[in-house]
């Protein structure tokens, strides 16, 4: 088991719970697996590699190519990982689908994206709806952190995902490109047709927050009430506290190397 339950608990449609992380083999095995090919890009770095290997390369042409791939700049921010995480813990425990890695948008390598961190699908039974999501990372002693509050904060955000139709016109003008002719093509339409036909409704909003701190409900319990006296059923919202062993400091190179953080 990778996460265990400190605190769980709903209100209307929100519901809120903390998830303390188990030190060990599972962990580091998360962290290099899933969590590593988010951060990485594996596939996307496949895709890329193969399709210039079958380019007609000369021999320089093939130590260029070389040189090119191995100059990939590795991602070491923590937020970056923060969120790497969140998207594995979601993939692999809430059935959410994220057709598109957002590391592929960065033509500045070090540069952050804007818009919503979390952009795709949660399966429910033999259909979609649309997921989108926030994540913060913080270390900050206070209960509930400072992310949690104000205009950049994740309940404000959040809030803005359920109410902002121009921000949803962005998110879904961002998406269709990326999933058109592809296997999730179906899935995108299946889910806006839910959204749209339950009068901008029917999705699921997840807010992660990241932290290194002791377990405290306070993290969550009053911006999960504050957020449920604002959300209307179908929508539904899931905060999930996400506590590790160590500093977020580390988990970029527990990403790399597992128990060695």
């Amino acid at each position: 088991m990778i996460w265990q339950t400190a605190y769980q608990s709903a209100e209307g449609r929100v519901s809120w719970r903390g998830a303390l992380a188990q030190d060990g083999q599972a962990l580091d095995a998360f962290l290099q697996g899933p969590v590593a090919a988010r951060l990485n890009d594996d596939e996307g770095g496949e895709a890329l590699s193969e399709h210039l290997h079958g380019l007609s390369l000369t021999g320089m042409g093939q130590d260029a190519l070389e040189e090119v791939l191995a100059a990939e700049v590795p991602e070491m921010r923590d937020w970056a990982a923060g969120e790497a995480l969140a998207e594995a813990v979601l993939e692999s425990e809430h059935d959410v689908v994220l057709p598109w890695n957002n590391e592929r948008d960065k033509r500045n390598p070090f540069a952050s994206l804007p818009g919503a961190d979390i952009v795709g699908f949660q399966r429910d039974g033999e259909s979609h709806r649309l997921a989108l999501g926030e994540v913060k990372c913080s270390s900050e002693a206070k209960s509930p952190p400072q992310v949690m509050s104000g205009r950049s904060g994740m309940p404000y955000q959040l809030d803005q995902l359920a109410h902002n139709l121009g921000k949803i016109f962005q998110l879904l003008l961002w998406l269709l490109p990326r999933v058109k002719n592809t296997k999730y093509e179906a899935a995108f339409d299946v889910a806006c047709t839910r959204y749209f036909n339950s009068g901008h409704r029917e999705l699921v909003l997840f807010g992660i927050l990241v932290r290194d701190q002791v377990a405290r409900e306070s993290d969550l319990q009053a911006r999960g009430r504050q957020l449920a006296s604002h959300l209307q059923s179908p929508t539904h919202c899931c905060l999930i506290a996400l506590y590790l062993p160590w500093s977020i400091a580390q988990l970029p190179q527990a990403i790399g190397q597992g128990g060695e953080a």
